[in-house]
């Protein structure tokens, strides 16, 4: 008859048993982790940038190409490239009454007047920021002319050239932190220009009323035009 033998079950199931507490060790480390409230993202410090103060005023899209004249260009495809105003220039003039586009077929030069507002029935002449071909206006413009104000980098654009020298849109034209900087000296030459006056045409929300340079100096309203848009 064979002797009895004492198997100690701690000893052959020990490697099981240590799987297992392990196990329950790091469930209830999980656990607690679950249970503990997530914390708020730490709120990002407000940035200083003057370029960030200047963009309370006026907009720049990083997409276009702008010209010191304040219009603008952006590439449509293949060698037509869409034109219109800057964010400065039609809150610097206010709602036009109406727009005279070149027609389509008009060779414009840079830098050379591209087409007039009517405001408050006196006519500001604006520069092409390319040299080429019209080929096509924005229909919408002859019946919406508020266009430009409402929404100066979309539906607002004025036409479509094409430019047969694709180098165009980088020669005296500004973009990406380029432009941001310069319409920053814009703002800065618009302060030293005005001095102290320009409190009465900041409205609550500290933005600049539309067409503030005539309310600025209605006077003198078209000399402060023609040295911003370059047309003096």
């Amino acid at each position: 008859m064979e002797a009895f033998r004492y198997v100690d079950i701690f000893e052959s199931k020990g490697l099981e048993y240590m799987l297992v507490i392990a196990f329950l060790v790091v469930f209830a480390i999980v656990w607690q982790l679950m249970l503990q409230p997530s914390r708020p993202p730490r709120p990002k410090k407000p940035s200083k940038s003057p370029v960030r103060a200047m963009t309370e005023w006026f907009r720049v899209a990083d997409d276009v190409h702008y010209h010191p004249g304040h219009a603008w260009a952006r590439p449509a495809g293949g060698d037509v490239v869409r034109v219109g105003i800057d964010d400065f220039a039609q809150r610097l003039l206010g709602r036009p009454e109406s727009i005279q586009l070149p027609s389509a077929g008009t060779h414009l030069t840079q830098g050379r007047k591209g087409w007039q507002l009517d405001i408050r029935s006196q006519p500001v002449d604006m520069l092409s920021p390319v040299s080429g071909e019209v080929v096509a206006v924005n229909p919408n413009l002859a019946h919406a002319p508020g266009l430009v104000n409402e929404d100066p980098y979309g539906d607002g654009w004025l036409f479509e050239v094409r430019v047969p020298d694709e180098r165009a849109l980088e020669r005296n034209l500004i973009n990406g932190r380029f432009a941001k900087a310069w319409m920053s000296e814009t703002v800065s030459a618009l302060r030293e220009r005005m001095g102290g006056t320009l409190g009465p045409v900041l409205q609550d929300g500290g933005m600049l009323v539309s067409g503030f340079a005539l309310e600025l100096s209605p006077d003198r309203w078209h000399e402060i035009v023609a040295e911003f848009l370059h047309t003096d």
